[in-house]
């Protein structure tokens, strides 16, 4: 069977007003993480709207009460990216910690003068303790990258243990405080949820070390970066990694942007070829499953 379809050709955000017009009386949304699907807009598509299907693994852009409400399934793309994120956290991490970012940029300006003995010392995984914050399957991805750099100890904390998952990478449930306490190195991968909304902040960066590292790659929501700013402005800790913030983009003018100790990237983690080919054609397979009424390859339950 046929699905008559209309397409946004472009990289940029479909103009809210345009996309509130485009879904009236459609049966189905594919969108990406910039597409608000809340009340508003499921009012606008009416009561043929079956199913929504999202081309990323969070779904902090949907309304999900409003979807269950209405009886609305939903597709996401969990797994297919979990490689690739993986990768790009540890990249992420590698050069907040051994400050490449600033090197280059010394190297470029004339700042690489004769060889110095501290001068761009940073710090190292070997005997290291690393916490994950949310534990899922990017956490243990990530762990099972990182332990090769001869890494001591892996830490989490989650809502509950999650032996399972943990097994997998030796890694040791603790508290939030023992978390924030015992990593040099902190990467935060948890969803973005009313509970986590905020939860890396002053509690979290002033019992940290001051050499600690602090890495995400989950969702900006999660940061208090006035907090972050503060921490790494004074020292409080050695240096932080974002792949994600708020808003994004994050204004040029923004002070975490002015800091040398501060690694800011577009939101890249899942950019590759490979994977985002595979989120789109899962995404796509999703919504045609949710539209035959057929079990979806991957379904976020309501």
């Amino acid at each position: 069977q046929r699905v008559q379809f209309e397409m946004w050709d472009s990289d940029e955000p479909v103009p809210r007003l345009e996309l509130l017009k485009k879904v009236k009386g459609c049966d189905g949304i594919l969108c990406v993480l910039t597409e608000k699907i809340d009340a508003q807009l499921l009012e606008a598509a009416g009561p043929n709207l079956k199913v929504v299907s999202t081309m990323s693994v969070g779904f902090d852009h949907l309304s999900l009460d409003e979807l269950k409400k209405r009886g609305i399934r939903v597709g996401y793309t969990p797994d297919v990216l979990t490689d690739c994120v993986a990768e790009l956290t540890v990249a992420l991490l590698l050069a907040t910690s051994r400050r490449l970012i600033e090197a280059t940029h010394e190297a470029k300006t004339g700042g690489w003068g004769t060889w110095r003995t501290l001068w761009l010392c940073g710090h190292e995984l070997a005997n290291s303790t690393v916490g994950i914050l949310g534990l899922g399957r990017i956490g243990v991805a990530i762990a099972e990258r990182l332990k090769p750099f001869k890494v001591k100890k892996f830490i989490y904390t989650d809502v509950a243990p999650r032996p399972e998952l943990a097994n997998m990478i030796e890694a040791e449930y603790v508290s939030f405080d023992e978390l924030a306490k015992q990593s040099d190195f902190l990467a935060v991968c948890c969803a973005l949820t009313q509970e986590t909304h905020g939860i890396c902040n002053w509690n979290l960066f002033s019992k940290m070390k001051k050499n600690a590292i602090f890495i995400n790659t989950s969702r900006g929501g999660v940061v208090n970066q006035e907090d972050l700013y503060e921490a790494l402005s004074t020292g409080l800790i050695a240096g932080a990694g974002l792949d994600v913030t708020t808003p994004e983009p994050l204004p040029t003018h923004h002070p975490l942007f002015t800091l040398k100790n501060c690694v800011i990237l577009p939101h890249i983690a899942s950019a590759s070829y490979t994977t985002r080919n595979a989120m789109s054609a899962l995404a796509a397979n999703n919504l045609l499953a949710g539209l035959r009424g057929e079990p979806m390859p991957k379904e976020l339950k309501l």
